[in-house]
């Protein structure tokens, strides 16, 4: 008779990390890839206007090199009083409309604009830099605004949203550029790398199969965190001295976020005099205004209010 068959015994956790060793000597070079495409991601096409939400809107392109340009939507209001808006990293100004409907409901011009390498806005395969390149770009639209739309005399408020709270912020670095408020949804964080690590473990950037186990993961992990910061070039967190300690800021998190946590918002603004600081209950990432569009919103206008006049 023949012997009974054996059942084959599988190790599934020991065959994962077997190839994940296997393939460690392409983690590196996944890790970089990473870092370039978090700052140049694939472009989604836009997903809504301002007309779906019944703002009146103008298409600007406002140049930041030869041929090249910062795509944005100008909603008219107060020409007293206006709010620039950004979005969160990989996403586009379509992002903000929810946003840019209850600040013009108040009474604001709006304006809001993608990034380069967002969006409808046009592609800069730049490496180094990109810390002065994306922060340029905010004070490219503000510019145009003061000078060619005419809202030179207005008062006038940046909105960013997580990456773009980075940029807003450094913004206030480059010289000649002024605001008179800042407002921040989800960021920015004190640290960098602990946010660009929880942004990979949240799937925001994607890992094939292979290296999403160890050991390879680790080094991904790491070669992002240690790239990504070497890439903007930028020395973070700000100065606590000049525009820093005279702008009135508001930094808004999320109770729930996992991604740049409130302890890290709180670290960042306790460096500023003129700071403020809401956590947003039970909300997550970037999601403060679908969690509670009320709360969200009379937190913002009160502070624009004091802010803006």
């Amino acid at each position: 008779m023949p012997e009974p068959r054996q059942k084959s015994v599988r190790y599934p956790a020991l065959k994962s990390r077997v190839l994940s060793a296997a393939a460690l000597p392409l983690a590196p070079l996944y890790g970089a890839s990473l870092a370039y495409r978090a700052f140049h991601p694939r472009r989604a096409q836009d997903d809504g206007h301002p007309r779906d939400y019944g703002l009146p809107a103008t298409e600007l392109k406002i140049p930041f090199a030869a041929r090249k340009y910062v795509h944005a939507w100008l909603c008219p209001g107060s020409e007293q009083k206006v709010v620039v808006l950004g979005h969160s990293m990989g996403m586009s100004k379509t992002r903000s409309l929810g946003h840019a409907k209850f600040l013009h409901d108040a009474g604001y011009t709006v304006c809001l604009f993608d990034h380069r390498n967002h969006g409808a806005s046009s592609v800069d395969r730049a490496l180094l830099g990109l810390g002065d390149r994306f922060a340029s770009d905010v004070t490219a639209v503000v510019s145009h605004l003061r000078g060619s739309q005419g809202y030179g005399q207005a008062r006038l408020a940046v909105f960013g949203f997580s990456f773009s709270c980075f940029s807003s912020m450094w913004a206030l670095t480059h010289e000649g550029f002024a605001v008179d408020a800042l407002v921040c949804d989800s960021g920015p964080g004190h640290d960098v790398p602990p946010l660009l690590r929880k942004y990979l473990e949240a799937g925001m950037l994607p890992v094939p199969a292979l290296l999403s186990g160890e050991p390879s993961l680790s080094v991904v992990k790491g070669v992002l965190c240690s790239l990504a910061p070497a890439l903007v070039r930028a020395q973070w967190p700000p100065p606590a001295t000049g525009k820093f300690a005279e702008i009135p800021l508001l930094f808004m998190s999320g109770e729930r976020d996992a991604i740049v946590p409130p302890s890290s918002v709180d670290a960042l603004a306790e460096r500023y005099a003129q700071a403020e600081t809401h956590v947003l209950p039970n909300a997550e990432h970037l999601l403060g205004l679908e969690t509670d569009p009320e709360a969200y919103a009379n937190v913002v206008l009160d502070f624009l209010k004091r802010a803006l006049g």
